[in-house]
């Protein structure tokens, strides 16, 4: 990622933010301090897994009132991840989609915005996570530690892919003509692409913060999306937390808190 986001070491780690603000910075009239607020900061500057950060007023928005702040601390870059998804898919009614890693943070929220389109979802997932992707909507699960992922999706729509290496190259086979395969961890081949008579586009989050922040606080309170944290971790253990994110393993979101 060196040619997307040239950090400057040492580099305070962390996008997601959720809290009350502090103080706001003159000509800020749409935020007020106390206020419950949550954003996704520049990616190109991290700087969440403190206890104060800055953020652009375009990178906020009012917290989802039915849920907390560690909930809401979880949601903002993997939800503009699964939207970017989704909106790159252009998925409609009667499509089929095929989600591999269904059940991790991007992933299960991909799940829940794919079912509002109207989409037939098909997710992997491991087999501790099969009952979870059942319960977030997902249409047919496949435990991809005993099961091909080949032997039930064929001729879909899109493929998002969350994973990448052999099980992106594997995902080629499974879309119908003029399909797409969707990346948001490696870029896929525009040759392989062209063998298989398919598209193929490698995805980043989506980019409007807090505008779309604010569209999934209405969602969440309205109970038509939910994000799942199965861990909360103390902010003195983020690199225990960057080490559990890393082994890929994680149902839903882990989360850091900061003790009050």
């Amino acid at each position: 990622m060196q040619g997307w986001y040239p950090y400057n070491f040492p580099l305070v780690l962390g996008l997601d933010v959720a809290g009350v603000i502090e103080a706001c910075g003159a000509g800020v009239t749409q935020f007020t301090p106390g206020q419950a607020v949550y954003a996704r900061v520049d990616p190109g500057k991290n700087g969440a897994y403190a206890e104060y950060v800055l953020a652009r007023t375009e990178e906020v928005a009012a917290s989802p009132k039915s849920v907390g702040a560690v909930q809401a601390g979880a949601i903002p870059h993997a939800a503009l991840t699964a939207w970017a998804l989704v909106e790159a898919a252009n998925l409609s009614k009667g499509q089929t989609v095929l989600i591999h890693g269904a059940a991790g943070g991007v992933g299960h929220l991909a799940v829940q915005f794919a079912r509002l389109r109207g989409a037939h979802v098909i997710g992997t997932a491991s087999g501790q996570n099969i009952g979870f992707l059942r319960e977030i909507g997902v249409d047919e699960a496949v435990d991809y530690t005993t099961t091909p992922f080949e032997s039930v999706a064929q001729n879909v729509d899109v493929v998002m892919d969350t994973v990448g290496g052999e099980t992106q190259q594997r995902s080629w086979t499974v879309l119908k003509p003029g399909g797409i395969l969707l990346s948001i961890v490696q870029p896929p081949s525009q040759e392989t692409a062209d063998s298989y008579g398919v598209r193929q586009q490698f995805v980043g989050s989506a980019q409007a913060g807090g505008a779309l922040l604010a569209k999934f606080a209405a969602m969440v309170d309205a109970g038509q999306l939910k994000v799942t944290v199965s861990m909360v971790l103390p902010l003195s253990e983020n690199r225990r937390a960057q080490t559990l994110v890393e082994g890929r393993h994680m149902r839903g979101k882990l989360a850091l808190e900061i003790a009050q």
